[in-house]
């Protein structure tokens, strides 16, 4: 049974409301709310500009079933041994037969290492999983889309198609060039499917809707995806040697948690840590979580400081010497740069946190126990600096870990603690915990 993916079909069924100019039912808003949910984006009702991207965005054509961490097909969808054999029918030309081969072997070994199950390839006859390559209408009631939209999809456990995984022949496939669709990526989620594992909405996860490029020599499989799998058949028992784990999605409920960076984007208000960054609305006090570069493609995949020009309406992410600009999604020209474009000394490695005060026009950039003071009118560093973070803001002698300018105050964060200051006295105000502005809502 393949769970053909219900919000695809209500794009399609969206495109042609908008075409005809027919009135949009409460059921169409319900649709589009479920769909927000999953995604986690501002809950509207509305297509609004977010909402069109994510429909954009190249994703796997099996459905989004239930909105939660991992999920399964349930009624029992999973193979009843642990032996399985795969066949490849057929190959694309955009790669040679031999990278084909190690994708697809190097996929499916993602899920032997963490559960009991074992892949054996067979040449002729019908295996387990049957896998090809194929445009348009290709022979299972299911036609592919062209270029981007839907990259591939498959089928949960069951006799016949059962455990089956097309690809859409129309996508340009790669071995690990991100100039094209990654095909050990995409394979490795599509027979998370055939092994009976749905979508997830951890944006960190391999079974997250959504395609996310990540460099196939260093993936490890995220911790969501091997509870979900794990749930279905049990620990690998085999001996193995230990490799790298992946870190869990971070959690905004953690007590602990350290963000990496604060920033705002056009009202909303952003909070960094390892690859993802939460959004939250103006209307809404529920954070959002996603990936950084779902939302920006050419971002670094994590960051150590950020800040948004509102003179230049620009959002500027730091990682190591380099410094991205970002207007809306997109890259700005001539980026990424030296952090040095700035005006920094050249044997500064990384800035720690920085904040930009629209009133006065100047960007502060913490680099240990010191900060630099830069006009983003003038496009220079003011003299006078560096100066000691405490000479300033008084009392705050921990390192600056993050920093934001909000409705008139300085808030400095040091570990999983903030400290707000007014910036025109440098007086300490208030201690706050990190989720004074990202609430846990699991409360």
């Amino acid at each position: 049974m393949l769970y053909c993916c219900t919000w695809l079909a209500f794009k399609s069924c969206l495109l042609k409301t908008l075409l005809l100019s027919i009135p949009w039912t409460l059921k169409t808003r319900a649709k589009l709310m479920e769909m927000q949910t999953f995604f986690g984006l501002q809950i509207t009702g509305n297509l609004d500009a977010d909402t069109l991207a994510m429909m954009k965005k190249p994703r796997c054509g099996v459905p989004d079933v239930d909105v939660a961490r991992f999920s399964t097909f349930g009624n029992n969808l999973k193979w009843d041994k642990n032996d399985l054999t795969y066949r490849i029918e057929n190959y694309t030309p955009d790669m040679p037969a031999a990278e084909v081969d190690e994708s697809i072997e190097k996929a499916l070994q993602v899920w032997a290492r963490v559960t009991p199950l074992r892949f054996t390839r067979i040449y002729s006859g019908i295996a387990d999983i049957m896998i090809s390559f194929g445009r348009g209408a290709h022979g299972d009631f299911y036609p592919f889309d062209g270029p981007d939209g839907t990259l591939a999809h498959a089928f949960a456990p069951s006799p016949g198609i059962g455990g089956d995984a097309h690809f859409d022949e129309d996508e340009t496939f790669t071995f690990r060039s991100n100039r094209g669709f990654i095909l050990f990526l995409v394979a490795a989620h599509e027979f998370g499917h055939s092994l009976g594992l749905s979508h997830s909405n951890d944006p960190g996860a391999l079974m997250a809707p959504v395609y996310s490029y990540q460099d196939p020599d260093t993936f490890v499989l995220p911790q969501d995806d091997v509870r979900g799998i794990q749930s279905l058949y049990g620990k690998n028992e085999d001996p193995i040697p230990p490799g790298p784990t992946a870190p869990p999605t971070p959690d905004v409920c953690d007590s602990s948690l350290v963000l990496d960076a604060v920033a705002t984007l056009r009202g909303e208000m952003l909070f960094f840590k390892n690859g993802f960054f939460w959004r939250i609305y103006p209307q809404s006090n529920t954070p959002q979580q996603t990936l950084i570069t779902n939302f920006w493609p050419n971002a670094p995949d994590s960051v150590d400081a950020a800040y948004e020009s509102q003179q230049s309406d620009r959002v500027f992410l730091f990682k190591g010497r380099q410094v991205w600009a970002f207007s809306g999604y997109d890259l700005v020209r001539d980026y990424p740069k030296s952090i040095s474009s700035f005006g920094l000394p050249k044997d500064i490695k990384k800035v720690d946190a920085a904040l930009n005060d629209p009133e006065t026009g100047k960007t502060l950039f913490f680099v240990g126990s010191n900060y630099y003071s830069y006009d983003e009118t003038t496009k220079t560093m003011d003299s006078g600096f560096p100066k000691r973070v405490d000479e300033t803001f008084s009392g705050m002698t921990r390192k600056v870990t993050a920093a934001l300018q909000y409705r008139g105050f300085t808030y400095l964060y040091s570990g999983p603690y903030m400290y707000e200051f007014s910036l025109r006295t440098g007086r300490m105000l208030r201690l706050l915990r990190n989720n004074y502005f990202l609430p846990c809502t699991n409360y």
